[in-house]
């Protein structure tokens, strides 16, 4: 494979990357706000998670928190690697883009 068609792949490889960075950032966000709300709803209001397609009442508040802080954790952690991902992946296009245009001004 030429240098032109790893620059195509790694162009690719990155605007993935961007997107699943992005994907998880979002995910992150929305999961902080539902655990700071899980936790400021006052314990007289009932408070419901959906399971599949049905809306269950959650008894266990306190077990729904750690669960909700546990994928907080791993989507935290999915987020760095992709992050550390991307910034390899641009480092790579960069090498690349370096070396096309030395190819060119030769």
């Amino acid at each position: 494979m030429d240098n032109l068609e790893q620059l195509q792949v790694v162009v690719n490889e990155v605007q993935s990357a961007r997107q699943q960075v992005a994907n998880l950032r979002a995910q992150v966000v929305e999961l902080e706000a539902t655990i700071e709300n899980v936790k400021n709803q006052p314990d007289d209001l009932a408070l419901h998670q959906q399971m599949g397609g049905v809306l269950v009442e959650v008894y266990d508040r306190p077990n729904l928190i750690k669960e909700l802080e546990d994928t907080l954790v791993a989507l935290k952690g999915h987020l760095e690697r992709f992050t550390e991902r991307e910034a390899e992946l641009l480092a790579t296009y960069n090498q690349l883009k370096q070396m096309l245009a030395g190819t060119e001004n030769a």
